[in-house]
């Protein structure tokens, strides 16, 4: 029992220490980044009647992306998700991220995970009663970041 302590111990002891603020400034860093990602995917989504932005917000996402949304149900392509989007979304509706509920994780070797709350704003009725909740996968791929899965779940009646 004493030798496997010891070896339990001296292997702790040989892993890598990361300082607390390195990790702390890496997180803020990637927090940045999928912040910065989310604004640019959402703008381009926002304004998608406009066929270039509708084609800039087709970027961000991988070819096989799943697109997972609790009424509208799954996609299992870009191509599918996109059209749902032209006819459901481009004209008739905004997204607006409710910023304090943004969390960003790192996936090692991989990229990040997105999560936090969004609202649907109608175009016609200028109100914004739509709530829910949402998860992004992001990949880090030769330098571009993608999105490979996306839930939007939990979809509720805003509340004041």
């Amino acid at each position: 029992m004493k030798t496997k302590l010891t070896c339990l111990l001296l292997t702790l002891c040989s892993l890598p220490m990361v300082p607390a603020h390195a990790a702390d400034a890496d997180n803020a860093s990637l927090h940045d980044t999928i912040a910065e990602l989310d604004h640019g995917m959402f703008d381009s989504f926002n304004r998608c009647s406009d066929p270039a932005q509708f084609e800039k917000h087709a970027g961000y996402f991988d070819t096989a992306v799943e697109f997972y949304h609790d009424n509208g149900g799954v996609t299992w392509t870009r191509e599918a998700m996109l059209a749902n989007t032209r006819k459901h979304v481009c004209g008739n509706y905004t997204r607006q991220l409710l910023p304090a509920t943004l969390e960003v994780f790192p996936i090692k070797d991989f990229g990040a995970i997105e999560q936090g709350q969004h609202q649907f704003c109608d175009l016609k009725g200028e109100h914004c009663d739509g709530l829910a909740d949402f998860v992004i996968v992001w990949r880090l791929r030769d330098g571009q970041w993608q999105a490979t899965r996306v839930l939007s779940y939990a979809h509720r009646a805003a509340t004041p």
